[in-house]
């Protein structure tokens, strides 16, 4: 297997622009990555290498022309399967969806386009990004590379996995209560939630539009601000799209220095409830944080305790209107009933085929939640909730620059373990929901494992609105410092994943 998969993206970078490979060098290597592990890994759910070559082909066509060219040009990536693409099915990980061929590109993927970037893929989700796992993709799940026995998290966790088994060097997820951050956790990449508007969700398929959030997912942290860079910025066809340049990322993750940077330890999300091994990798990086020059400060956010409930119902009423598109009339799947079948009998029938548990579980939360007389009791009191959120994330900010916590309670669980349990598994979000309520910016990336079962560890900055440099700039100096310690790269730790499908098998 050829090493260029096991380069980051800025290294890879740096080799295609200065003519050492060619951009099909590199998305060949990757492409045969996908080819010998994803029948185990099942990070894709269509993959397209006639379409990449094509593209890293004419990069390379371009690059020895002297044309000029973006910077990240030729470098493959992977593309979450709730975002829209002319030439691939986008199925939101739904049997509803199943072969559908959207008429218009995301403008995610027309700006990856538009940068020269193969598009290797779409990965693997929960159906209609509902779930922590990726076990109610309709499709079959995704399996962690660092244990095929376990969740890579959800629900992108196709594109964590596959970043994570150097499928691809990066991949775009999305994010509406860690779904960008808790698979990262997991699987021991990084993984960037920006501030809500910063990237356009102009052609994603909308789970909850006021929580929803486009964001990058790679295996380092100066990778991720190369992506931001290139998917960010103002979109007229997305209404919430915030007009303001956020600056660069690139360069905010070039800063190392973190003195005299003031981090706020928040109370509500730390101790109690979380995995030993995980507090232990936290606390760790606290003292080399606050080693290196960092005032550590205590916050308490105490509406916190009511943000799992609050996402709850303000998501399921959100996701019952968005998917209700979804009718058997315009497009997607049609399931007619026998005898002389109304409209309504289609629809409901078709839905009734096409939608999974949780997707109908949510649907029923959200209609009744939205019904008359109920209205004010559940979706206006979370609305309530949600506000009092932010007004704690905005008390904090005044005595810290960031806020820290760990990403998730506990490391990669077992799959099948918590399905059908889903109260239990609402809780693996407890500490990445909050940033979704407010709208403001978390980045997630690996501290190591946790001592119980030698699996990754996250832990998650955030930022205020508008302020995700800020995330780059500390995750990077914490990175830099971790690496330091250990005498090498945190993705040299990844396992062997030849071996564990040998012992899978």
């Amino acid at each position: 297997m050829s090493d260029l998969i096991r380069k980051n993206a800025s290294e890879l970078v740096e080799l295609l622009n200065n003519k050492q490979v060619s951009s099909v060098e590199v998305t060949q290597a990757h492409i045969d990555r996908t080819n010998a592990v994803d029948g185990d890994v099942h990070s894709y759910l269509h993959v397209s290498p006639e379409s990449a070559l094509a593209t890293a082909a004419e990069i390379d066509r371009k690059r020895a022309a002297g044309e000029a060219l973006h910077p990240l040009a030729g470098l493959p990536i992977a593309v979450k399967d709730n975002l829209t693409t002319t030439d691939a099915p986008t199925t939101s990980g739904s049997k509803i969806l199943e072969g559908w061929i959207p008429q218009y590109d995301a403008t995610v993927v027309a700006k990856l386009r538009a940068a020269g970037m193969p598009i290797l893929g779409k990965t693997n989700l929960d159906e209609f990004a509902m779930g922590s796992s990726t076990e109610f993709s309709a499709f079959g799940p995704s399996h962690n590379p660092w244990d095929l026995d376990r969740i890579p998290g959800g629900s992108g966790g196709g594109s964590s996995s596959a970043v994570a088994s150097f499928q691809a060097p990066l991949a775009i997820g999305s994010d509406t209560g860690g779904s960008i951050r808790f698979p990262a956790a997991v699987t021991g990449t990084v993984g960037t939630k920006p501030t809500y508007g910063a990237v356009s969700r102009y052609g994603l398929i909308a789970l909850a539009s006021s929580l929803d959030q486009i964001g990058p997912v790679s295996r380092n942290v100066l990778d991720a601000a190369l992506l931001q860079d290139v998917i960010g910025g103002y979109d007229k066809h997305d209404s919430t799209s915030l007009p303001e340049s956020l600056g660069s990322m690139v360069e905010a993750a070039k800063k190392m220095d973190v003195k005299g940077m003031r981090i706020g330890v928040i109370k509500e999300l730390t101790g109690a409830g979380f995995q030993p091994g995980v507090q232990a990798r936290f606390n760790e990086s606290l003292a080399l944080l606050q080693n290196a020059g960092a005032e550590i400060v205590e916050v308490s956010c105490p509406s916190f305790e009511y943000a799992i409930a609050a996402y709850y119902l303000i998501l399921p009423a959100e996701a019952s209107s968005n998917l209700a598109k979804f009718d058997s009339v315009r497009f997607g799947l049609r399931v007619t009933p026998e005898g002389n079948p109304t409209i309504e009998r289609v629809m409901a029938a078709t839905r009734e085929a096409g939608f999974g548990p949780e997707v109908k579980r949510r649907i029923i939360l959200g209609t009744y939640a939205l019904s008359s007389g109920y209205y004010d009791a559940y979706y206006g009191s979370a609305q309530k909730v949600r506000t009092l959120i932010q007004r704690d994330f905005a008390k904090a900010f005044e005595v810290a620059d960031v806020l820290v916590s760990p990403t998730a309670p506990t490391t990669a669980f077992k799959l099948g373990e918590k399905v059908s349990d889903p109260l239990a598994m609402y809780l693996n979000d407890i500490a990445t929901i909050p940033a979704n309520l407010a709208g403001i910016p978390g980045i997630s990336l690996p501290v190591g494992t946790a001592d119980e079962d030698s699996l990754p560890v996250g832990i998650q900055f955030l930022a205020p609105a508008m302020q995700d440099a800020r995330l780059y700039h500390v995750g990077a100096a914490l990175e830099s410092i971790l690496e330091a310690k250990w005498g090498q790269t945190w993705q040299s730790f990844a396992p062997e994943l030849e071996t564990l499908v040998s012992e899978v098998k």
